[in-house]
């Protein structure tokens, strides 16, 4: 970049709780990924038939919550690194964290019913989700 031009594609360092929310983020996701593809299918087999629906619409929730905030994350990675100017970003309201109505629903079912470890995984990503969604108003804010 010239040293006259003054667009606003200037690269940001990313804040530090950016990259550690980023790799906690990545981490989950992969854990979840893991946990569903070794385990998850045969625990389900091993549920009640009514527990066994609530466990499918679980792991739907627990991977949505985990897809919206990985999305969110990847695009103020773009940001950060100039790949998106800040006025694509201020521009598209499609950039801000979705699924909030999903994500945040409490269990339709008693969580001592679903599997110990689906139940860790669904109140760790909750947890995050929001703290992400609070990281999403505050960008909001300031992009505003």
């Amino acid at each position: 970049m010239d040293s006259d031009d003054t667009s606003s594609a200037t690269v940001v360092a990313p804040p530090a709780f950016f990259g550690r929310t980023f790799d906690e983020a990545l981490a989950l996701t992969r854990e979840a990924r893991d946990y569903l593809r070794d385990y998850g299918e045969e625990e389900s087999r091993e549920l009640a038939v009514e527990v066994a629906a609530h466990f499918s619409v679980e792991t739907m929730r627990l991977t949505s919550s985990l897809t919206n905030m990985m999305a969110w994350l990847l695009v103020q990675r773009a940001v950060h690194q100039g790949e998106l100017t800040r006025e694509e970003f201020r521009d598209d309201d499609s950039w801000r964290l979705g699924g909030a109505e999903i994500c945040l629903q409490e269990p339709e079912v008693d969580p001592e019913l679903l599997p110990p470890y689906l139940y860790d995984l669904l109140r760790r990503s909750e947890r995050l989700y929001s703290r992400i969604a609070r990281l999403d108003g505050m960008v909001a804010a300031e992009a505003g």
